[in-house]
């Protein structure tokens, strides 16, 4: 009697072991999941290449101005495992804090771990730089140093159950040679 209750306490407690087990393993299973899955980032947002189309320059110290026509190549890249939808927007291009063009953003979707690839076309020129002192030097030198921002609204979408707003923001540095016609420094944050 005595050697078969000792048996069945033994199954009983290796059963419970076996539960236990069990319970911790889904349970280290699942924070794992939260931790590196669910994890929502903020996508990046940058100008992967500027090209320019047609560039037309005046440094006369008297009237400096300057027409650029530029392709720019915006990259969203996606970290998240669900995809970002993002709102249409516009990014800015602007000499010294004054804006001298503007382009479009279309509404997208970044699928999840990849990168969403836009063109945009920009018309940049003077009209609104208000006689600047630095234009003409700047323009004579031959660097036309640009700084772009563009903004981002969206939703990044788990699994199609959870949706998260998230902001990305475009902040580059364009610098033009005017004089060879091409973007010779191009940097993001």
């Amino acid at each position: 009697m005595t050697r078969g209750n000792e048996d069945s306490r033994r199954k009983r407690n290796r059963c419970f072991l076996y539960i236990a087990a069990g319970i911790i393993l889904q349970t280290i299973i699942i924070v794992l999941f939260v931790v590196f899955v669910m994890r929502i980032k903020t996508p990046k947002v940058r100008l992967d290449s500027v090209a320019v189309d047609s560039l037309t320059a005046n440094s006369s110290p008297s009237s400096p101005s300057f027409k650029v026509q530029i392709n720019a190549l915006v990259t969203v890249k996606n970290k998240n495992f669900g995809h970002y939808k993002f709102e249409g927007s516009k990014v800015t291009f602007s000499y010294k804090g004054t804006a001298v063009g503007e382009g479009t953003i279309a509404k997208a979707k970044a699928k999840a771990k990849r990168t969403k690839k836009i063109n945009v076309t920009v018309s940049l020129n003077s009209n609104k730089v208000s006689s600047h002192s630095q234009l003409s030097s700047d323009l004579s030198s031959g660097n036309l140093t640009l700084t772009a921002y563009a903004k981002l609204d969206g939703k990044v979408h788990l699994f199609k159950v959870i949706k998260k707003k998230k902001s990305a923001n475009l902040n580059c540095t364009v610098h033009v040679d005017t004089k060879a016609k091409v973007v010779h420094v191009l940097t993001c944050k």
